[in-house]
């Protein structure tokens, strides 16, 4: 098991895939741009990093803005636009497509996907 940023992950994972998986906020392009600033190889597995570059991994990943503070980020954005009255803000209240999508036919996966509690 590694300890990276308080989160005990299996070695046997690929670093890129695990950082995808376990934090949220980092996709595909920060995880591939954080291994190419520590040099690590694309296809490197958790039990091939030393020490060190664990901890300048842990490092470099305190400097971004991941789970929590991201979430809580998105949530304080959707209030401001729902206290301002905004159109954005009173489909997000509704639970209704946001961004121009028919509503005649698929309103109930928008509503599914456009709440504001979300999973995830």
């Amino acid at each position: 098991m590694v300890l990276i940023s308080g989160i005990n992950i299996l070695d046997q994972w690929v670093v890129k895939a695990a950082l995808q998986y376990h934090f949220y906020g980092i996709g595909p392009n920060v995880a591939a741009r954080l291994c190419a600033k520590l040099s690590i190889h694309p296809t490197a597995r958790l039990s091939s990093l030393s020490h060190p570059t664990v901890t300048a991994l842990t490092f470099e990943m305190s400097k971004l803005k991941l789970d929590t503070d991201l979430k809580k980020e998105l949530t304080d954005n959707l209030e401001r636009l729902r206290d301002l009255g905004t159109y954005r803000g009173r489909r997000h209240a509704q639970g209704l497509p946001v961004r121009g999508q028919k509503t005649k036919k698929q309103v109930m996966c928008a509503r599914r996907l456009n709440c504001l509690n979300r999973r995830g």
